[in-house]
């Protein structure tokens, strides 16, 4: 618990940053009007591809042993994916309530 501590002190300003950007993202993100929710979904699919292809590219040079990179990878692909997955599922969503439906004759 001590270490801990000690690190949250000495790295006190990047938790400060981290802590500031969550409050802040879930604040811009509340207030995105529905009529941008679609074309920036689609900007967080193209970043979340990125960070696929970054994933597989940092597991692809890891050592094949219990290590931080080979994790970090690993997790970057599958959030990434979960991510990419998700935005399309909505997307898809969001596009099927501006389709026209057909009357029942």
């Amino acid at each position: 618990m001590n270490d801990l501590l000690v690190f949250f002190y000495s790295n006190k300003e990047a938790v400060f940053i981290i802590v500031l950007s969550v409050f802040l993202g879930i604040e811009v993100i509340s207030n995105v009007p529905s009529v941008l929710h679609t074309p920036l979904m689609s900007g967080a699919n193209a970043i979340s591809g990125v960070i696929i292809i970054g994933g597989i590219i940092l597991v692809g040079h890891s050592d094949l042993r219990f290590s931080a990179d080979l994790i970090l990878g690993i997790a970057a692909v599958l959030m990434g994916t979960l991510n990419v997955a998700g935005g399309f599922v909505v997307t898809d969503r969001m596009l099927e309530m501006f389709k026209k439906k057909e009357r029942k004759q």
